[in-house]
This record gives C-alpha cells, structure tokens and sequence, in this order.
C-alpha cells in the first residue's frame, strides 16, 4: 500500500539542511547554491511523494532527495524532469534476482542483488530505498549516490530511450559522445578500471551514463584524472565543472 505524502515549501531554515546533504555544495558560488535551494522548492511540491510498506516518509525526507536530484539539473532546467512525476521511498533495499548471459552462448546465469533504486521506463516512478540515501548522504566521498544515479536515468529517457546517451540535438556532438563513451565503457568491461568509477559501470552504457554522473557530481577530480573526455563531455552536458570548482 502507498501512501502519498503531503507537499510543502522550504524557508530559510532549510538551507544547512539542503547544504549537508548535497554533495559540493560548499564549492558551489552564492548564485548556484540559491538556485539550487529554489529548485529544491520547486521540485518538492512537484514530485508526488509516495511511501511502499507502510514506510514513515517524512517532508524532511522529501527534501533530501529533491536537494539531491536539483544538484543535476542547476545549471539546465526542469523539462529536464518532464519523466519524473513520483517519488516513492521504500525503507530498505530489495533482493531481486537477475538474469543475465553466461559466458557461452545460449547459456543464462541467475544472480541475485540488492536494488537501492529503480527508475522506471515512460513516465513511471523513481524509486529510492532511503537506507541507501542515508547512506550516500553520510558518505559523500564514495562515488555513490543513489539519488544522483536514478535521476540521471530519467534524464537519460528524456529522448524515450535508455540507451547512455541522454537527449544532444548536434549529430556532431552525439557522435562524439557515443565514441568517446563506448571507448571508456570497452576499457572497462576489458578490466581496465578507471579510479572512482565502481565496476556497476561495466553492467551496460545504460548503467555506465548513471555511475559516471555519480562519479562526476561527488568524486570529480577522480573522473577528470582517469576519464578526462568522459568528465569532459558530462561538463559540456550539465554545464558544470566541479572538479574545478575545488581546484578553486
């Protein structure tokens, strides 16, 4: 059963709060951090905010997340979200069992994994375990975000294909991405791992667009040192340098 939470806007004694949870936000300048804290507003009263299993979702969960998920688009806009309507927070992660190809032909292989999120195909949810959004929260250093991860999927679907490359209207600047992408994506799979970038990349482009936007937005200097065309390309996308802005 899902209950849907009510909505409501922040004030000014929101912001330590948006502050801690999003992930550089002290290298962010004054104009960034307050766009960021409205869009947050924005974003909170306009997602449907919806608990699984009887979970106790709080507006300050809610807020969490929205600061998060705003961190992406700060320098873009909300149609970047135009595939995002509801959040729904679950209170943990799930077991789920893959299928997936053995390494002979014709063979499949069964495993089993814990999902902190899903972002549903269309205009389905995005959903987030919150223990996984604490967790991120606590550890902002571990190229691990989950609400980063699943919101940049959404992104992503914005040309209604998930396919790790999200919507680039130049043909030139599309055939860079995908060449310089596919590149890294190969190195990857081939066991040359880039630092910072967790082998969850080597699942599938589609995964490899979301862990390198992970990568980007909490351990930027770490993609710029190992995947300096990857960084590069996902700055030109978000409009944001982050690595730089620490070097500041």
């Amino acid at each position: 059963m899902f209950a849907r939470r009510a909505k409501r806007s922040l004030d000014e004694t929101d912001r330590p709060v948006v502050g801690r949870v999003v992930p550089g936000w002290a290298h962010l300048g004054t104009d960034q951090q307050d766009r960021l804290f409205d869009l947050t507003d924005r974003l909170l009263r306009r997602f449907r905010w919806e608990a699984a299993n009887g979970f106790d979702l709080s507006d300050m969960m809610c807020v969490h997340i929205a600061a998060q998920a705003s961190l992406l688009i700060v320098e873009l806009d909300e149609s970047a979200y135009a595939k995002v309507g509801t959040v729904v927070v679950r209170p943990s992660s799930v077991r789920r069992t893959r299928v997936s190809e053995g390494p002979v032909a014709g063979v499949v292989e069964e495993s089993s994994m814990y999902l902190a999120g899903e972002a549903a195909d269309g205009d389905g949810p995005v959903v987030l375990a919150w223990d996984s959004v604490v967790a991120d929260t606590r550890h902002v250093g571990r190229s691990h975000n989950v609400v980063i991860h699943e919101f940049a999927h959404k992104i992503d679907l914005l040309d209604n294909m998930f396919d790790g490359t999200p919507p680039i209207l130049e043909n030139d600047r599309r055939e860079l991405w995908i060449r310089v992408f596919t590149e890294a994506f190969e190195r990857l799979r081939g066991g040359v791992m880039p630092s910072g970038l967790r082998d969850y990349a080597a699942t599938n482009p589609v995964e490899f667009f979301a862990v390198a936007t992970e990568t980007f937005f909490t351990s930027p200097v770490d993609l710029r040192n190992s995947e300096g065309d990857v960084y590069q390309l996902l700055a030109n996308f978000y409009r944001q340098d982050p690595a730089r802005r620490i070097d500041l």
